[in-house]
């Protein structure tokens, strides 16, 4: 779930949480928790209950296994639908399969007639003014609603008590009274099978675990201080202790118990009290070593996945009488305290550690659902991370918030969804689409995309960049008629990357020089061409050899020469036929003049990117014999030092 700071992501996913939350998380308060600024008109004077408010729901499909605890009759059940209300109520529903009847007209009508038949045979057994079998049936019957009250196991089990209470009273001669108490029983039954297939699927529900604030493993800690706290519950500091416990947990002990083993005392000089004391710190030792090689293993799978040397070298945990100690084994086998590592390492070892520490117990086939995780790793760790979670939703469906562009995969845009509030009296929207009215709220999409783009620059092995849009159309373009003509062939093999301005060339430059690409530039001969090509950064990345001006192959007399002054010719053409304005003689007259400085002043309405595309049109119903001989030979010259510079 993408969206903006504010937008409602958090809420969303503590309302999720209170679905199933796991034991110690506080229930719905509505003093806190109603939207305020609704609570005096809904709550305060009455107008609605709090267990009339639904909060969070949440359907599951069922499988195979779930259809094996239903009872009969159940078999084409698809759904299992739970809503918690605001006073913590839960109610769920069955999706498919027999439904629970309300209560209409042809019930109500059968039930009196059954009454009437009822009173009638009991009519001269009962006392004048006793309470009749219609007295009982409307007591029950006092608050049911025709079309609107819902016969659950509750008031099933009512009416299947009043209907055995009078089976007695029945006419045994009349088989249509008889048949009629029997299909009211059998009707009865249903409300009691679906409450039994109700309590089997909550019985199955998943816990709701949130993970809002991830608990740092300490890198050491004292067993016997630890085990105390513990014993006495003085584990107020939660951020504290709890990484500590559940790193206590993985390795299958309890505090108590290591803390013990760190105050065995020596044996005596026999065998046997030797055994006995060197049993349980070969125990403790195996466990330890262990729960090191696991949790190495799996850092290992996320935090160097595709690189030669694992990152995450070796991962253990070690004990020396009441000291329990975590540390990282580097290559070189030097050990370093695991608070020494980057913030980032701290927390995904951390992560793992809580996470397979509460795997058996809270986790256990739980929906997790995390806020914001790996704000401290890398970008490109964060997208390994991603990974990551898609192996925990293999056991455990999960759900995260976040505002990284790295961990929204543009692979998985059908897995995103948008969250965003842009009216507090409407609140926060969650688009089952990749649609915001905020833009702020596609913001994490946008990067992604545009990251995944970025990656294509590094598809080639030679590049040659460009300034912009308009000088990759020319090129490309002029580039096939000279190689249709047999004149000059542009190698192919080249990627053209436009850089948007001149001044961006440089960035471009870099990144592709630190890939380890050839990399090649071509700029105009203009103020801002000669700008970016002094610049230093520029110069030790790609050298002077291949810093190309147009300048260098333009044929005439012109000051500052862009790439349009290489087909000064052509263009003159292409303005008169696109805009209907001859400025040939002009263009003759002023010779030291720039073609597009002519055509911006003598054209109303001229752009430079209008006309590249008005050449790309005439490209296709023209040859390069249509070029003037300076055109050729000044193109011919261009492509073949392109060439040249990034053979």
């Amino acid at each position: 779930m993408v969206g903006p700071n504010e937008a409602g992501k958090t809420a969303l996913l503590e309302a999720l949480q209170r679905i199933n939350a796991p034991e110690g998380v506080r229930p719905f308060d509505a003093l806190r928790d109603y939207p305020r600024s609704r609570y005096n008109e809904d709550l305060q004077i009455g107008r609605l209950e709090p267990d009339q408010i639904p909060v969070a729901s949440a359907r599951f499909e069922l499988d195979s296994v779930d259809l094996e605890d239903l009872p009969s009759g159940f078999e084409g059940a698809t759904g299992f639908e739970v809503t918690r209300y605001l006073d913590d109520h839960l109610e769920s529903e069955l999706v498919g399969g027999l439904e629970l009847e309300v209560f209409g007209d042809e019930l109500s009508q059968s039930l009196d007639r059954m009454a009437a038949h009822v009173r009638e045979q009991t009519a001269e057994a009962r006392d004048d003014g006793a309470p009749g079998p219609e007295d009982d049936l409307n007591e029950i019957l006092a608050d049911w609603h025709i079309g609107f009250t819902t016969i659950d196991r509750e008031k099933a089990q009512a009416l299947r008590e009043w209907l055995d209470s009078i089976a007695g009273s029945i006419d045994e001669g009349n088989e249509a009274e008889e048949q009629r108490h029997n299909r009211l029983l059998d009707r009865m039954r249903i409300p009691d099978a679906y409450g039994t297939a109700i309590d089997a699927l909550e019985e199955r529900l998943p816990v709701f675990v949130y993970y809002g604030e991830y608990f740092r493993v300490r890198p050491n800690l004292h067993l016997g201080h630890l085990a105390r706290r513990v014993e006495q519950g003085l584990l107020d500091d939660d951020r504290y202790d709890y990484g500590n416990v559940c790193l206590l947990k993985l390795l299958g002990f309890s505090a108590r118990d290591l803390a013990n083993l760190g105050s065995a005392q020596d044996p005596d000089d026999n065998s046997e009290a030797f055994e006995t004391y060197r049993n349980p710190l070969d125990e403790r030792g195996i466990q330890l070593n262990a729960a090191s090689a696991r949790l190495t293993r799996e850092i290992r799978k996320v935090w160097n996945p595709s690189g030669d040397r694992p990152e995450a070298d070796t991962v253990r945990v070690t004990a020396d009488g009441q000291y329990l100690k975590v540390v990282v084994e580097d290559e070189l086998g030097v050990e370093i305290e695991f608070d020494q590592r980057s913030a980032g390492f701290q927390w995904l070892v951390s992560f793992f550690v809580v996470f397979f520490a509460e795997a058996a117990d809270a986790n256990a086939n739980a929906v997790l659902l995390l806020d914001e995780p790996g704000l401290s790793l890398h970008g490109l760790k964060q997208r390994e991370f991603r990974q990551t979670v898609s192996r925990l939703a293999e056991g455990n469906q999960t759900l995260y918030t976040t505002h990284s562009p790295f961990l929204v995969g543009s692979d998985e845009l059908d897995l995103v969804r948008v969250v965003e509030m842009t009216d507090r009296d409407k609140g926060t929207e969650v688009h089952t689409k990749v649609t915001a009215s905020d833009s702020a709220a596609l913001l994490p999409l946008q990067e992604a995309l545009g990251y995944d783009l970025a990656q294509s620059l590094f598809m080639e092995e030679r590049n040659l960049i460009l300034e912009g849009l308009t000088d990759y159309w020319y090129l490309d373009a002029t580039a096939h008629l000279l190689r249709a003509a047999g004149l000059a062939d542009l190698n192919q093999q080249l990627a053209l990357i436009p850089a948007t301005s001149a001044g961006k060339v440089v960035y471009f430059a870099t990144i592709l020089h630190a890939n380890n690409l050839k990399v090649a530039a071509l700029l105009d001969s203009d103020n801002a061409g000669d700008a970016a090509a002094k610049q230093d950064t520029l110069v030790h990345a790609l050298g002077n050899s291949r810093i190309l001006r147009t300048g260098d192959v333009c044929p005439g007399t012109v000051k500052a020469p862009e790439i349009e002054d290489l087909l000064r010719s052509t263009l003159v053409d292409v303005a008169k036929s696109e805009y209907g304005r001859d400025v040939a003689t002009l263009a003759n007259g002023q010779p030291s003049r720039p073609i597009v400085q002519i055509l911006d002043a003598e054209i109303q309405g001229f752009s430079k990117y209008s006309l590249a595309e008005a050449y790309i049109r005439w490209t296709q119903d023209h040859s390069a014999n249509d070029f003037t001989d300076e055109e050729r030979a000044a193109w011919g010259q261009l492509i073949d030092r392109i060439n040249r510079a990034l053979s």
